[in-house]
């Protein structure tokens, strides 16, 4: 589904990703884990389009997504939640949610649907939505960012350091979404930064360990073997 082949990033004159590769298979979880500033947020951002990259591609369904514009990820259905959010604050929960739908003009039924699975996974979010988007905790604003990209990603979702910053009641209630998303949509890739991998306990089926830029071969080894367990 997703394949990220060579990707090198510059910013600012410095290197921030070196030659990265990876692949992301549908009915996964893909977790990128490493410390601060190794380029997690970058590889995400690249991803979709928000960070052109010195060589490279992003290969999704074949397609190098680095020819599109950064708003076509969405009607490929692909969601994104970043690291700081972006909650609009004169929106309440539930317009923050329908959103990303209303702007690729799904009908109302579609959209309805699709806030019907999402509350599924995320079942907090059910007495937050006449809550403005001012009103949120940094935590609630994490989980309203998980619903939103869940609304318009249909086939990947990209989540940026989810787990940064939550107590641990929402931590847990977050890895519980992130659990109950395999079974709500196990056809759904879902590929998720983490500085601390314990955090992530058991979601991932894949973890690729980002250091200094570049995928640790360890981690494409792993990888690698899990896709060829998996195609067994």
């Amino acid at each position: 589904m997703l394949k990220l082949d060579n990707i090198s990033v510059d910013l600012a004159g410095a290197r921030v990703l070196r030659g990265v590769s990876a692949t992301a298979h549908v009915a996964s979880t893909v977790a990128v884990v490493g410390r601060n500033g190794v380029g997690k947020t970058t590889l995400l951002r690249t991803i979709m389009g928000l960070v052109k990259p010195k060589q490279g591609r992003v290969l999704f369904d074949d397609e190098d997504l680095l020819h599109r514009p950064a708003y076509h990820r969405a009607e490929l259905g692909i969601g994104y939640a970043p690291e700081d959010r972006v909650i609009f604050p004169t929106l309440s929960v539930e317009e923050n949610l329908r959103l990303p739908c209303e702007v690729q003009n799904f009908d109302t039924a579609e959209i309805d649907d699709r806030l019907s699975s999402v509350l599924v996974v995320v079942p907090q979010l059910k007495d937050m939505l006449g809550r403005s988007g001012a009103a949120l905790s940094g935590g609630q604003g994490k989980m309203v960012a998980l619903g939103r990209a869940l609304m318009i990603g249909t086939r990947l979702v990209l989540l940026d350091e989810p787990f940064q910053g939550l107590a641990p009641a929402l931590a847990r209630q977050y890895g519980e979404a992130l659990l109950r998303l395999r079974s709500v949509r196990p056809d759904l890739c879902v590929m998720i930064t983490e500085s601390n991998a314990s955090l992530l306990m058991d979601i991932p089926n894949q973890t690729l360990t980002l250091e200094r830029g570049a995928i640790e071969p360890s981690a494409i080894e792993a990888g690698a073997t899990e896709a060829g367990a998996a195609g067994h």
